[in-house]
């Protein structure tokens, strides 16, 4: 008779979260995930309030290029402070928790 080898494989994940995890990607994908939906509520208020970029942009008192990477939800270099900006032209107010 032949011998099945076992693999030295990792164990199965429970969910989708505890295999991230394992594979130290967690954090890269739950980053992401949080600048996609800011750049996604920023992008709904400013429609709700029938904001153009250009008029986002001159209100923030940024660049238009600077609007565009902070609704950009791949690109998550950005600084509270522009944030902060942003969610106030829009009416809104940024909470950070730390859990």
């Amino acid at each position: 008779m032949n011998k099945v080898r076992k693999r030295n494989s990792p164990p199965i994940a429970d969910d989708f979260g505890d295999m991230l995890k394992a594979d130290r990607m967690y954090q890269d994908v739950r980053t992401t995930a949080v600048k996609r939906v800011l750049a996604s509520q920023l992008q709904q208020a400013m429609k709700e309030r029938n904001l153009t970029k250009v008029e986002m942009a001159r209100r923030m008192q940024t660049s238009r290029i600077q609007l565009d990477r902070l609704l950009d939800p791949y690109n998550d270099s950005v600084t509270l402070a522009t944030l902060r900006r942003a969610a106030a032209v829009v009416g809104c107010e940024v909470r950070l928790e730390l859990v």
